[in-house]
């Protein structure tokens, strides 16, 4: 079975065009099939010339909400079977509505605040699925996965009606032709060259090239070999491209452990499996060696980032970590809310930090400034020293006076103002 879903604003329109002819002049006998309108007597209102009546019976959630209401809040899903199946009978494709309304939450079994719907049926083959999404109760209905349990609950569907083709019967072990694999050696000489031997047959040879090795052909056989010039650093990812090429065909590869990308990342990374955990580590290490404001708001951008920052993905993997249980497991729900409450958490440390970038940026100014003035002190009063330490008159006050009095007269500044002359 195939789903698609639809939202439109409009639900006057949508049954007017439901129960028309259809673009193509394909919609034939349009008839109610299931439905739910809690109390509003739905059956009787569907008839072409009551269909505003019927229209109204379903937005009457939505009126009460007002203008809180969402801009569409009519849901529309269509499920068609098979074309090569038998059709479905008006009671098997109700109960097909039914379950497609129960597995994506638009009216849980037994649920008496749920969304009210109708199931309409104008061609063969189809069913058209009609709801508001306001529940009684005046809540929404988060329709965030329900494209996801569509397909899964349409997936159990086909399995049950026989309309998925018969999985082809598996062949017996005794059955199976065992063909030795040819094996491949992947080395680096002792010179850093990098060898592969073994296998001599063309795929192999045209795999290798691909990869980049190069040919070779003597008395000893044939064998590929990397260029001299290939870059030690590239080196280890040729080797292990080839040797995933040659294993996808089937064949035995022995690669060194020293070309081994996958055995050098996991040496280099301390936590193994944890490479998440190992990048915020290191993240760590950034703001813990910033010299400065700059380099301090540089580091944290990677955690505070309103969209693809640390905090922001850990919040999302939280979310998704809750919704996740509670598709799996109904009863879960209390192991759910601990997840959603750890990430309103984490939204709460992201309003709290919003607008630290600029204080970060202006962290260390003040004493940058200290620092820019007395060097431009130290500059100024550089000159002046080296003035004096060659004026002539300052060596002969020192060869007079001696060296107290020289620094006396250098500590002493007269002043610019003459005074008053005595007689």
């Amino acid at each position: 079975m195939i789903a698609h879903l639809q939202r439109t604003s409009n639900t006057a329109g949508l049954l007017t065009y439901l129960y028309g002819p259809g673009e193509r002049g394909n919609h034939t006998n349009p008839r109610l099939i299931a439905g739910d309108g809690h109390g509003a007597p739905i059956e009787l209102r569907a008839e072409p010339e009551s269909l505003p009546y019927l229209a109204r019976a379903l937005d009457a959630p939505v009126e009460r909400l007002g203008v809180r209401a969402p801009e569409r809040p009519v849901w529309v899903c269509s499920v068609r079977s098979a074309p090569r199946r038998p059709d479905l009978t008006d009671a098997q494709w109700a109960a097909v509505a039914r379950r497609v309304v129960a597995a994506t939450g638009v009216a849980p079994d037994g649920d008496p605040d749920a969304c009210r719907w109708i199931a309409v049926r104008n061609q063969p083959r189809q069913v058209h699925v009609v709801a508001t999404l306001v529940r009684e109760d005046g809540s929404l209905h988060n329709a965030y996965r329900d494209a996801f349990r569509l397909q899964t609950e349409c997936h159990r569907l086909a399995v049950e009606l026989g309309h998925l083709p018969n999985a082809p019967h598996p062949i017996s072990r005794a059955q199976e032709t065992h063909v030795p694999v040819p094996s491949i050696t992947i080395t680096a000489e002792p010179s850093g060259s990098v060898s592969a031997k073994g296998a001599s047959d063309d795929l192999s040879a045209t795999l290798l090239k691909h990869a980049g090795f190069q040919q070779i052909e003597d008395w000893y056989g044939r064998r590929h070999r990397l260029p001299t010039t290939t870059p030690a650093t590239n080196r280890a990812a040729i080797a292990t491209h080839a040797a995933e090429m040659l294993r996808a065909a089937r064949y035995g590869v022995d690669l060194a452990p020293s070309l081994d990308t996958a055995r050098i990342s996991a040496a280099a990374n301390p936590l193994g499996p944890y490479t998440t955990g190992a990048e915020l580590l290191r993240l760590t290490d950034q703001i813990r060696s910033a010299e400065n404001g700059a380099d301090l708001r540089q580091a944290v951008d990677h955690l505070l980032h309103p969209e693809h920052g640390a905090l922001e993905r850990v919040r999302e993997a939280l979310e998704a970590t809750g919704e996740q249980i509670t598709d799996l497991d109904d009863e879960a729900y209390q192991l759910a809310d601990r997840f959603d409450v750890a990430a309103e958490f984490v939204c709460a440390a992201q309003s709290e930090l919003v607008g630290s970038d600029r204080e970060l940026g202006r962290i260390g100014n003040g004493q940058q400034a200290q620092t820019e003035a007395w060097e431009r002190s130290s500059a100024l009063s550089g000159p002046r020293s080296a003035a004096l330490a060659t004026s002539p008159a300052a060596a002969k006050v020192t060869s007079v006076l001696g060296a107290g009095a020289a620094d006396t007269s250098a500590a002493v500044r007269p002043s610019q103002s003459p005074g008053p002359r005595t007689r």
